[in-house]
């Protein structure tokens, strides 16, 4: 199943099932507890992001391609960082260059997980039973105020306003019985940079899911940004940074694609 956000052509803030091409079938009651569709069909005007996150828990340097091209040594334990929710946006919006800086915006195509019930100390081997489902995400991230201007605190460099697309629907757990072995890519105005596959994560999913709920509780609604893979902008020789008129899309196997335009912020 795919669920989306919406505003429908009524002008209505929705949520619902996805029928195909552009109508949903609208869902009533929460999300994580006791939906049901209603049968009601509705155009959709405009995809929204598909949820609208309790918190925002992103893990650092999870692929081995990536701790490979970057020169750095694979992890002990996951790196964890948060992101504000204000930097969620939805398919089709535009990501902001701060007009405040920063000077280097990069891309990462990440896997986005959906938390659907409360989880503390979870044993690896039931994890999988907390998952609601699967988003594609990309992790915006301000390189110069990442690593130089907040001395390597990552939190600011990762939430400007904008730096979380999120989308195109959320795909249930159910339809991905293997997430750890997709193909994920980020492609820059029609070029592919980023191809990769799931499969290639230090920590997998259940992993993940354990280990991060044995410090906090993940609460339903919560999203987890599982890593990049190789190719992000700022390891290529020359470096490759987002730019005003750039478009960027991350494309998930078995989710879709999440496309984003790029806009310097007046």
């Amino acid at each position: 199943m795919k669920i989306v956000r919406f505003i429908s052509e009524k002008g209505e803030e929705l949520c619902g099932c996805h029928l195909g091409g552009s109508e949903a079938d609208v869902i009533e009651e929460d999300l994580f507890s006791n939906y049901k569709q209603t049968g009601r069909r509705e155009k959709i005007g405009r995809l929204l992001a598909p949820i609208v996150p309790m918190n925002i828990l992103a893990v650092g340097l999870n692929y081995r391609d990536h701790a490979d091209e970057t020169g750095m040594s694979y992890p002990e334990i996951p790196v964890l960082f948060l992101k504000s929710t204000n930097a969620v946006i939805g398919p089709g919006e535009t990501i902001l260059l701060p007009a405040v800086g920063p000077e280097r915006v990069d891309y990462e195509a990440e896997l986005a997980v959906i938390i659907g019930k409360r989880a503390k100390n979870v044993p690896v081997d039931q994890a999988r039973e907390y998952i609601f489902g699967y988003t594609c995400a990309n992790d915006v991230s301000a390189r110069d105020w990442q690593i130089e201007k907040q001395k390597k605190q990552w939190c600011r460099g990762k939430s400007f306003d904008t730096f979380c697309p999120l989308g195109p629907w959320i795909v249930t757990a159910d339809e991905l019985p293997e997430p750890n072995n997709l193909g994920i890519r980020a492609i820059l105005n029609g070029e592919i940079l980023q191809d990769s596959n799931t499969n290639e994560m230090i920590f997998h999913i259940p992993t993940l899911i354990s280990d991060l709920s044995r410090s906090l509780t993940l609460l339903p609604g919560t999203v987890i940004l599982t890593g990049t893979p190789k190719g992000v902008g700022f390891t290529r020789k020359p470096p490759v940074l987002l730019k005003d008129g750039d478009v960027v899309t991350i494309d998930i196997e078995g989710i879709g694609l999440l496309t984003n335009p790029v806009r310097k912020e007046q």
